[in-house]
């Protein structure tokens, strides 16, 4: 454990769609933190039972037993509308239910404590994030309050915002929202090629769990410029397990016209198996599913080849490599002109993927030098580290330059997205763009703000609307609007407008309230984190009493089987004590969360009755 500080240190966080990571500046270099179970991810997983919370490893472990209750992947639910198409596909494969809330936004609904309780993703998140939060003050034994949250490159503005949110529910101070694969890219340049004089292309690809994304970028002297990204915020491993999901439902109901998609228990015990099935895959040529009373008393076996697997996801790798030919397009760049390949993400272990890497750069050496898993939370850190203003001169010495991943701008006559900022633009930016009216006499103009690379603003993305009122009556195409778009260093926008011809000044910037929960709600969910973290604080005390009694009984019983101990005791005495350390041990096993003071009333009573042994002990 490190020594005590009164600094409290910046942390970067990978919040990942399947596995997150935290990493710290110590010692002149970033430690990835391994949380209590010595692991050094953490799954992005929160369960619900009846008598408590769990995050992490332990909802994880307990996930097959309580599927309907264990929310999983709900980085794909944040920043989403609930009509959104991919959040409807995803809900006929999740075990838990999603409903539609206020606004259209998704929430979702678990049964804790015997109560029904409707949660919006960025409370289950923010769940996630307090617990990375929490690993990194158990390592540091000091508070943190400041970190660099990492995002997909291709997160829109509400899916940033979002996190920003969660981020804030779960007590941090975000100070950059950034890029995973400009993460990455730091994690591997950093002390290889930063500091070289001459220009290296570095291109990342980052397939993870729910998302992928590229990005080039040029470095040198320090610098990491972003010069393009593409990616689909719904492409992953999940996506990979789905289609072995599918593939064995539909092996099942032939061989035993059964519909094992009805049973929601059943679903999650298969998508565990398929999973760890995905993973040997990545090592070996085939491996066997076996499932013991899978649905109706049936055991269910059956192989799958690396062959097969490859062949069921082979249009979503094609996918992958499409993505990469427009990245460099938008670069104006050649696949020859790029100096290194680097993989990050769990889902580059694919042996197919690395291939069809492999063969698009014409053979070239894939860069593996860094842990895929841990590589974002690494870059994250080294930024949370920058920001912050500590480290090394090295460190200190980095610049690092990101862009908006989609074109933004503004709907004129005819529903035409009229483009305002360019996709790829290195950001912080600031671009204005005069608009004008399209009708005689109008007093009230409404802005609407779109996000997306369609000619047609219906085929793109709604990120606000607001009006300019007070507007002097003139002919069409006589006033003019100065509209400005902002893009801050966390990708997040900020839109106002002013009119010129009559001189009035009018800023508006739009806050996207729409897509965001509400200042309300913020605060209620945060009262309710709170709370859930005095709940869990009180679980934690009463599993500690809990387990000092059954160990101080266990002690005593075995004292009471040493006979240098206990020869010098009475018949009647050996009974007593005896009698006594039973009845714990069967209270203990009958009371599977007591309280404490039920607890410590009980040890006070077996510590007076066993004060012969401890005397004797002594």
């Amino acid at each position: 454990m490190a020594h005590k500080s009164k600094e409290h240190p910046p942390i970067g966080i990978d919040l990942g769609t399947t596995y997150s990571c935290v990493g710290v500046w110590q010692h002149d270099r970033v430690e990835i933190i391994a949380n209590d179970q010595g692991n050094r991810t953490t799954p992005s997983c929160v369960a619900f039972t009846n008598t408590e919370r769990h995050v992490g490893d332990a909802a994880k472990n307990q996930i097959d037993m309580n599927p309907t209750n264990t929310i999983f992947t709900v980085k794909r639910l944040i920043g989403r509308r609930f009509s959104d198409p991919s959040v409807q596909n995803d809900i006929k494969l999740w075990p838990f239910a999603v409903v539609k809330g206020p606004g259209d936004k998704p929430q979702i609904v678990v049964q804790h404590k015997g109560e029904e309780k409707k949660m919006y993703p960025e409370e289950i998140s923010s769940m996630i994030l307090s617990k990375m939060k929490e690993i990194a003050e158990a390592y540091l034994d000091c508070p943190v309050k400041n970190a660099v949250v990492t995002v997909p490159a291709y997160f829109n503005d509400a899916q940033r915002r979002a996190t920003k949110d969660a981020s804030a529910i779960a007590g941090l101070n975000v100070t950059r929202i950034m890029d995973e694969p400009t993460a990455a890219a730091v994690a591997y340049g950093f002390g290889k090629i930063s500091s070289d004089s001459a220009e290296k292309k570095l291109f990342v690809f980052d397939l993870g769990g729910g998302t992928f994304d590229v990005s080039l970028l040029a470095v040198k002297n320090g610098v990491f410029e972003v010069k393009a990204t593409a990616g689909d915020t719904h492409l992953g491993g999940e996506d990979f397990d789905d289609r072995l999901v599918n593939h064995f439902i539909d092996e099942f109901k032939r061989k035993y016209d059964e519909d094992i998609s009805k049973s929601p228990k059943a679903l999650r015990r298969l998508r565990s198996s398929c999973e760890r099935a995905k993973r040997i895959l990545s090592f070996s040529t085939h491996t066997t599913v076996e499932i013991e009373s899978l649905y109706n008393g049936i055991d269910f076996t059956s192989n799958i080849s690396q062959a097969r697997f490859e062949e069921l996801n082979m249009d979503l790798f094609k996918k992958c490599i499409e993505l990469i030919e427009r990245c460099l397009k938008d670069a104006n760049t050649d696949k020859a002109s790029v100096d290194f390949v680097v993989l990050v993400g769990g889902s580059t272990r694919i042996p197919k993927v690395q291939q069809l890497l492999s063969d698009f750069f014409d053979g070239r050496q894939i860069s593996k030098g860094i842990n895929p898993d841990e590589a974002v939370a690494y870059g994250a850190t080294v930024q949370a580290t920058i920001l912050s203003g500590q480290g090394s001169k090295e460190v200190q010495d980095l610049v690092v330059l990101d862009v908006t991943p989609l074109s933004l701008g503004i709907e004129v006559v005819g529903g035409v997205m009229s483009v305002v900022v360019p996709r790829n633009t290195t950001i912080p930016t600031r671009q204005e763009k005069v608009f004008t009216t399209t009708r005689d006499n109008e007093t009230n103009v409404c802005f609407e703000v779109y996000e997306g690379e369609r000619a047609q603003t219906k085929d793109n993305y709604l990120v606000g609307e607001f009006d300019l009122s007070g507007i002097a009556p003139a002919p069409r195409g006589v006033p003019k609007f100065d509209v400005c778009f902002d893009i801050d260093a966390n990708g997040i926008l900020n839109v106002s407008a002013q009119d010129r011809t009559s001189g009035l000044r009018n800023n508006i910037t739009v806050t996207n309230e729409e897509a965001r929960l509400s200042s309300e709600v913020i605060g209620k969910i945060i009262r309710d984190a709170e709370r859930y973290r005095a709940q869990d604080e009180e679980c934690r005390r009463n599993y500690e009493s809990k387990n000092s009694l059954e160990k101080y009984a266990y002690n005593m019983r075995n004292a009471m089987r040493n006979r240098n101990t206990t020869n010098t005791l009475s018949f009647t005495t050996k009974m007593m004590i005896e009698e006594a350390i039973q009845e714990t041990l069967i209270w203990v096993d009958d009371n599977q969360f007591p309280d404490v003071s039920e607890s410590e009333s009980r040890m006070e009573e077996l510590k007076r009755i066993c004060a012969a042994i401890d005397y004797l002990q002594i």
